[in-house]
């Protein structure tokens, strides 16, 4: 092999000959390609996962768009307009009907207000300050006369459906000041105010009832102190301590000549679905339409986030020919099955909706256009909204048609198919009841019987049926009145209704179902039950959807057939029997929902895509670690070889000068 000449030896390096740190260096260059590819591919899957981010991000926001078309109640709104607000206002709701109506109101609605006699002061003690109760029942005064605020020959009737009450005064607050307080802390459906009237007894107590109506008048019996009694004792078929400064009034209209009367000035269940507001009396008409002003933009807002989740999937995976650039997400099999699974689930033909007109996007004027966008057609649109809500409801939401009026359509689950389903109950769901053994005795007396305690629904409790002297009807009245009077059974949302047949009294729950009961004890039980009160616990409905035994809940059957799966239906009566059939259709809304939901799950598409893309980076990561660890061994055998080299190569330097100067000292030939 041929040796380098001197000159370049000494070139490499000073003084050694050799610059080491950059022959190395760029040795290292060339071994930590390798690297720079792995650090590229990581690069580039790092962008496919933001770009799947992206993809989730549309197709959450066209999610959001689609949800907002899965609502039954957008498609069930009216409006309702008054062509005189001074005289009521109205809002229409869900249920109600088209059409145009006349009202006459001849009167509105007011509270009851009674006034005591003036006081000198607010603050001084009434009575003896010995423990008093206030007992206000209430109810509708008939009959007789009023004159200057008292009434003469006139009755009470008890209203059984509204809860007496109660207020407790003492030596603690048996001032003026204080019975308002107490009454006013005890929430008993009355509000009491002191009024100055100006005379030399000025302070005037006034009661006036929370609600307004004729049935809401009050009757205020007093059990203690004397001069309590003397202030506060109201019976308006009795003594009148108090003065009624306003008398309870209903308010009476007419809905085109048919008469109406109301306990408030919100009148509800009238005209079906519209809630009536009443201001003065009067005449005036009101329209009722549906409303289709929200669908028509919930639609809008649909086609318009489908077209940006298509415009989304165009860049995540177009190729420009041009530039030779490919979208991030191009080839990627996934998307590919997002995009088609989107547009088979808004091109397909729904089932479960027999007899309507609608049952593809395109018949209500949604459709694709060539390039891969929906338009709409907006005289097709237009039709559906204005002729065919109902058919347009059951496109896009889950929606359940029962043949029978007593039968309604809860709810559905993702398993439930569309279809039509046959319906057989065989058990009416039932209510709780106890009832007495034998016709109730109708005089109650304080402190011997007139103790009450019951069981409603799990929910227990105790009361004081008022002494006195009964028919069976007006004890039923009573004890209904005083077992929905009690806080713990309001607060639960129970509440019991109290008849009698044959003067045999009877307690039923409002609830139906297994959880449904009513049980009775205590001194008054055996007075009001004629002995041993007998309770029957409530049943469940029971029946079958799609010939399969289905799951009862109170009134409600739930299917577990393989097809009707997860479809509830609420049975609120009739007969046994086969019930007819219902029609269950799942919307295009409700089924792109689930389709996203499961697309967007843990265990959908996206996330076994950028499950892979993860795995792959954490692969390369790796690798990228032996790599380096691979890199620092060739750095330090490179260093150690070239320093070893240029430790020769400085020898070499050293014996080479040596011998130049020991030839340098040869004589030379000839000399």
């Amino acid at each position: 092999m041929a040796v380098a000449p001197t000159g370049i030896i000494s070139s490499l390096g000073v003084g050694s000959g050799l610059d080491v740190n950059s022959i190395v260096s760029q040795l290292m260059t060339v071994e930590q390609q390798p690297l720079t590819l792995l650090n590229q591919k990581e690069t580039d899957f790092q962008a496919k996962l933001s770009a799947f981010g992206t993809l989730r991000g549309a197709l959450s926001s066209f999610q959001s768009s689609v949800q907002s078309l899965d609502s039954l109640d957008k498609f069930q709104t009216f409006t309702a307009s008054g062509s005189n607000p001074a005289v009521l206002t109205a809002t229409a709701g869900t249920g109600a009907a088209s059409g145009a109506y006349s009202f006459n109101v001849t009167q509105t609605a007011q509270a009851q207000s009674l006034e005591a006699v003036g006081q000198t002061t607010t603050t001084a003690a009434i009575g003896s300050g010995s423990t008093t109760t206030l007992t206000f029942d209430f109810g509708t005064i008939s009959g007789g006369l009023l004159t200057a605020g008292v009434y003469s020959g006139a009755t009470f009737n008890q209203d059984a459906s509204q809860g007496s009450g109660t207020v407790t005064i003492d030596s603690s607050n048996n001032s003026l000041q204080g019975i308002r307080d107490a009454i006013n802390a005890a929430n008993i459906g009355v509000s009491a105010s002191i009024i100055k009237d100006g005379s030399s007894a000025p302070n005037r107590l006034v009661l006036t009832n929370t609600a307004t109506g004729a049935a809401h008048s009050v009757r205020v019996s007093v059990s203690g102190d004397s001069a309590l009694q003397t202030l506060l004792g109201y019976n308006p078929a009795g003594t009148q301590n108090l003065k009624q400064s306003v008398a309870a009034q209903d308010a009476a209209l007419t809905i085109n000549g048919l008469s109406i009367t109301s306990a408030s000035n919100t009148v509800t269940g009238a005209l079906e679905g519209v809630s009536l507001s009443l201001a003065a009396p009067g005449t005036t008409t009101v329209t009722v339409g549906r409303d289709s002003s929200a669908v028509k933009t919930a639609i809008q807002g649909f086609v318009k986030a489908y077209n940006d989740l298509n415009g989304t999937l165009h860049d995540l995976t177009k190729f420009d020919p041009t530039t030779l650039q490919a979208g991030t997400l191009i080839g990627e099999s996934s998307v590919l099955t997002i995009q088609n699974q989107i547009r088979n689930a808004l091109s397909a033909t729904l089932g479960g909706v027999d007899g309507s007109s609608l049952k593809t996007l395109s018949q209500a004027g949604i459709a694709f256009q060539r390039d891969g966008t929906l338009a709409i057609d907006t005289t097709k649109l237009s039709a559906a909204l204005s002729g065919n809500l109902d058919d347009l409801a059951a496109l896009f939401t889950s929606v359940g048609r029962s043949t029978d009026s007593l039968i309604q359509f809860s709810g559905s689950t993702g398993a439930t198919q569309a279809g039509k389903y046959s319906v057989n109950v065989t058990a009416l769901a039932t209510q709780g009841t106890v009832a007495g053994s034998a016709p109730a005795g109708t005089t109650i007396t304080a402190g011997v019987n007139d103790q009450l305690n019951f069981t409603v629904d799990g929910v227990s409790s105790s009361v004081t049926v008022a002494a006195g002297i009964y028919t069976a009807a007006t004890l039923a009245t009573q004890v209904q009145a005083a077992i929905n009077g009690a806080a713990a059974l309001s607060a639960q949302g129970v509440s019991v209704a109290v008849t009698q047949s044959g003067g045999v009294l009877s307690i039923t729950s409002s609830s139906f179902g297994s959880n449904s009961s009513v049980s009775a004890s205590g001194s008054a039980a055996a007075t009001a039950f004629g002995g041993v009160p007998v309770s029957s616990a409530g049943t469940d409905v029971a029946g079958t959807i799609d010939g399969a035994p289905a799951g009862g809940s109170r009134q409600v059957l739930t299917a577990t057939s393989s097809g009707a799966s997860g479809l509830a239906i609420v049975v609120t009566g009739g007969s046994v029997g086969a019930r007819g059939s219902i029609n269950f259709s799942r919307g295009y809304a409700r089924g792109l929902n689930d389709l996203i939901d499961s697309l967007l799950s843990t265990s959908g598409l996206i996330a076994g895509s950028t499950d892979g893309i993860n795995s792959t980076i954490k692969d390369l990561d790796d690798q990228r670690g032996r790599l380096n660890d691979r890199l620092v061994s060739i750095k330090a055998r490179y260093v150690q070889q070239f320093t070893a080299l240029d430790s020769l190569i400085s020898s070499m330097q050293t014996t080479s000068s040596f011998l130049t100067q020991q030839l340098a000292q040869l004589p030379k030939a000839g000399g």
